[in-house]
């Protein structure tokens, strides 16, 4: 019984670090933004790129 739960304590400790990891593992300063979107004029997600 004892080792059912150490081996369910130890799941769950590695479950918590995965998440951890996935969650506080990105850039120091957050995501890299070109001119365009900060700028705004950058197409959304949604639309198709314009065709000249």
């Amino acid at each position: 019984m004892g080792l059912i739960l150490l081996e369910a304590l130890a799941a769950g400790v590695v479950f918590i670090l995965i998440i951890w990891w996935t969650m506080f593992s990105g850039r120091k300063r957050g995501e890299l933004h070109d001119d365009e979107t900060a700028a705004g004029d950058a197409p959304q997600r949604d639309e198709p790129p314009a065709r000249d």
